[in-house]
């Protein structure tokens, strides 16, 4: 037997999560450690992965297949295409950052305080949710796939109303009451849109006879296995709502802004730059594959939902007053263009739409921590309590100008390629969803300037003129994130390289091919 690598690849943090939990409360120090190194041996396994991976080879690539519950058909069965291979890397590669940036988010509130914070709960939860999201990705099992799609909810439901953001206006009384109230809210959405996927799971079951997506797929494929279009139509849906909850989608979003404004910086990243793409990968790999017909049939009203998205967003992030609320907003918009560009059905969309997802979790991420170090300076997540800041903590404001503007999608940084195939790929086939979606780029502008602007210049608040600049372990965390916007933002192939194979099986399992340009180049 081989090495089973994508086994590794998430048994490895959920084994550190149980032993990072298991440290001594007195020893907390060491539990950061333990679970620092664990992440980074994770990203070695995920790097091994991606290097094994041939993108010109078969479309799933280091399969595992065992028995697992037979009598219900249920195997556990694991295996990457390209699209799962570069989330995969995303995930492993953002979790050791995230760790270092809430270094000390789980520290004693005060010094010599009785009123500890599990230290060893923080990150051990960190770690559990990376082992769960890996393995979402990895799974060809529709049952597997179901089981940690919906697992991962509950260490999130933890990191969010038991870790939450220090910088409260309205104290810590208010703090803990708004901290159960968003991790309550997130919980009860994402469990209705679990319990409906529930259903559609159990219904596809009864239909295909197994879970396995291989042997589902290549039935359809080969017309074996024939689904009614009404049963193909519920199914569907069944699943995209799910999806879309998680992703999140208008209007199944209004968890998203309360859970990051209410989360630590690293924590918000780690919901909306690794668990939230969880469902638009999800889209990709069983909507348009198990459900082909249906998913054509729904394009319609599903890119109009993105488009909204789109403007909604961003309309809403030119009018928020706190800092997180403002990235949590942004990333709906976001997450609007990663839809539209999968759901536009051509091979320059799909692409983009994956390299968005890529993209959006850097940039994001660079964008959040930068805004974290920023807010735990100053105590305070409202832009109006800051102004100047650029002129006593000038690294501190380029990173995060940085960070700004490449969610604007500024040419030479990494999301303007992802944003800019998406748009070529839906104006190709539908031209009025593309041209209205760039209004959305505009709005990027402009709420990204003016909270610069409202932050970073003019006089100096007596509030921040103390204020310290990136120390070396913030520097270590934002650094690398800025480097790899700059460098996949003047060179994308190699995330395109891997990607783009796994695109053109998808565009063939629905039977869908880019639509030829009306006027031919001249001869």
């Amino acid at each position: 037997m081989s090495f089973p690598l994508l086994t590794a690849t998430a048994a490895l943090p959920a084994l550190g999560a149980v032993a990072t939990a298991a440290v001594p409360a007195a020893r907390r120090t060491a539990a950061k450690w333990l679970a620092l190194v664990v992440s980074l041996a994770t990203l070695a396994l995920a790097i091994t992965v991606l290097i094994r991976f041939d993108p010109g080879g078969d479309r799933y690539q280091l399969t595992e297949s065992h028995a697992w519950i037979a009598d219900f058909g249920v195997r556990y069965e694991l295996g990457v295409d390209g699209i799962a291979v570069a989330l995969l890397a995303l995930t492993a590669l953002l979790i050791p950052f995230i760790i270092l940036a809430g270094w000390n988010d789980a520290d004693p509130l005060e010094t010599g305080s009785r009123r500890w914070r599990p230290t060893q709960g923080f990150f051990a939860l960190i770690l559990a949710v990376e082992a769960m999201v890996v393995i979402s990705f990895e799974a060809t099992d529709v049952f597997l796939f179901y089981i940690f799609f919906e697992a991962m909810l509950i260490p999130m439901y933890f990191l969010i109303g038991g870790f939450g953001d220090r910088a409260h206006e309205h104290g810590e009384a208010a703090a803990s009451t708004q901290r159960s109230y968003a991790a309550v809210k997130f919980l009860l959405y994402n469990l209705v849109g679990g319990l409906i996927m529930l259903a559609a799971v159990i219904g596809l079951y009864v239909v295909a006879g197994n879970f396995s997506l291989q042997e589902i797929a290549q039935a359809r494929a080969n017309g074996s296995l024939h689904m009614a279009t009404g049963t193909e139509r519920w199914l569907f849906l069944g699943f995209f709502f799910a999806f879309a909850v998680k992703a999140p989608l208008w209007p199944l979003h209004t968890w998203l802004p309360n859970a990051m404004q209410e989360s630590t910086a690293p924590v918000a990243v780690l919901i909306t730059a690794v668990v939230d793409k969880v469902g638009t990968f999800a889209m990709l790999r069983f909507c348009l594959q198990l459900f082909p017909e249906a998913s054509k049939w729904a394009t319609p009203v599903i890119l109009v939902l993105a488009l909204i998205s789109i403007v909604y967003g961003a309309l809403l992030a030119v009018g928020q007053r706190d800092i997180k609320r403002l990235v949590a907003y942004a990333s709906i918009s976001h997450f609007g263009f990663i839809v539209m560009g999968i759901f536009a059905m051509t091979s320059q969309g799909q692409s983009g739409a994956t390299l968005y997802m890529v993209n959006h979790g850097i940039s994001t991420a660079a964008l959040m921590l930068v805004a974290g170090f920023l807010i735990s300076r100053r105590g305070s997540r409202l832009i109006a309590d800051y102004g100047g800041v650029q002129k006593v903590a000038p690294v501190l404001a380029g990173t995060f100008l940085i960070g700004g503007l490449a969610t604007l999608s500024l040419p030479g940084l990494a999301p303007f390629v992802s944003e800019f195939l998406v748009l070529v790929g839906t104006f190709t086939r539908y031209p009025v969803i593309g041209v209205i979606a760039t209004f959305g780029i505009v709005l990027a502008a402009l709420y990204t300037l003016v909270l610069y602007q409202r932050t970073m210049t003019g006089p100096v608040k007596p509030e921040v003129s103390a204020m310290p600049d990136l120390r070396v372990r913030e520097l270590v965390v934002v650094g690398p994130l800025i480097v790899l916007l700059i460098l996949l933002g003047v060179y994308p192939k190699p995330v395109t390289d891997i990607v783009d194979p796994a695109v053109r099986q998808t565009m063939s399992d629905v039977h869908t091919t880019d639509p030829k340009p009306e006027v031919e180049a001249a001869k």
